[in-house]
């Protein structure tokens, strides 16, 4: 029986797998990083200021945090004079408060699974958590030279972050955020998207590639089929999130080989609070018979090995496992 890692490293070279990849089971998470501990972990339910200094609600039934966008509570309000009020948070920690992340990344057996490090948000989000998503539209087309200038600012921080993840954890993987669009479309056409993203992440993705991390996840639970194009331009191993809109078969049809894809079991139909089993069951086998054994990873749409309700996503994993028996 191959490990997890071979597993999945079959599974996206269009090897010999002898089972699907199970979710999130190839990644575990180095946690503990000096960087993302700066202001405390909100809970839900909970309101609180991030690093950046955006304000952040973390309702309930939802899979994670929020920005608060009134007036009052944005960072930038006016995108031509975003340096007077932006600040990316400190990267330059002692080495000894590294040692939480460093032992973390040390107990993992990368023999079994890749040590993983986790980023979010990502870059065209920490855009609009600045300015709001309505004003971040906006201002690509009426103030472009200031939106380029605010994303340089933010890779440039991104970089230095990837720095101190790979010299401290010694990742072989990365679990990267940045959602690109809309359940039904990519929030940016493609050639604006190009314009503003495309050489910013082929900089962060590509120090990552060249410091020994083996294999980027990025997660978009969003339509972003006219972007996968990017993703593998940018080196993207493996695009996770794609919810159904995506005609995820048609892409694994496509692109599998140059790139993976991890998903098409939506959050939105799956992970409520009355699923039954029949429905989960339908799901996660449309999913495995339509995308196959090769380039495709079954997967909940959310970003990260969770469910919205208790037991959701242990029965999604249940259900693959099933599958891997009927199907291999």
């Amino acid at each position: 029986m191959l490990t997890k890692r071979q597993n999945f490293l079959e599974t996206i070279r269009g090897g010999n797998p002898d089972r699907f990849v199970n979710q999130f089971e190839f990644m575990e998470m180095i946690r503990g990083d000096p960087i993302s501990g700066q202001v405390p972990t909100l809970k839900i339910g909970e309101t609180g200021v991030n690093a950046w200094g955006v304000t952040m609600t973390w309702p309930s039934h939802t899979p994670g945090q929020f920005p608060v966008h009134d007036y009052e509570h944005r960072v930038v309000k006016d995108i031509t004079r975003w340096k007077e009020t932006t600040k990316a948070p400190r990267t330059d920690f002692p080495d000894e408060m590294w040692e939480i992340y460093e032992a973390a990344s040390a107990a993992i057996d990368r023999n079994e699974v890749y040590a993983t490090a986790s980023v979010a948000p990502g870059i065209f989000e920490q855009v609009h958590y600045l300015l709001s998503i309505e004003e971040a539209l906006v201002n690509f087309y009426e103030e472009p030279e200031a939106m380029h200038e605010l994303i340089d600012y933010i890779t440039d921080y991104e970089l230095r972050l990837a720095e101190q993840l790979c010299k401290h954890g010694k990742p072989d993987a990365l679990f990267h955020h940045d959602d690109w669009g809309s359940h039904r479309s990519s929030f940016l056409s493609p050639e604006m998207f190009a314009e503003f993203f495309l050489e910013p992440y082929k900089k962060v993705y590509g120090y990552y590639k060249d410091h020994g991390v083996e294999i980027i996840v990025h997660h978009s639970d969003s339509y972003a089929a006219n972007l996968v194009p990017y993703m593998i331009e940018m080196g993207i191993d493996v695009f996770q999130g794609c919810v159904t809109p995506n005609n995820v078969p048609a892409l694994v049809k496509e692109y599998g080989g140059k790139i993976s894809f991890m998903g098409d079991i939506d959050n939105g139909v799956v992970d409520k609070d009355d699923i039954t089993d029949e429905i989960i069951h339908r799901e996660v086998e449309r999913a495995c018979r339509t995308n196959g054994k090769h380039y495709f990873i079954p997967c909940a749409t959310r970003g990260g090995p969770a469910s919205n309700y208790p037991g959701v996503y242990e029965r999604i994993s249940a259900e693959i496992d099933k599958m891997s028996v009927l199907m291999f």
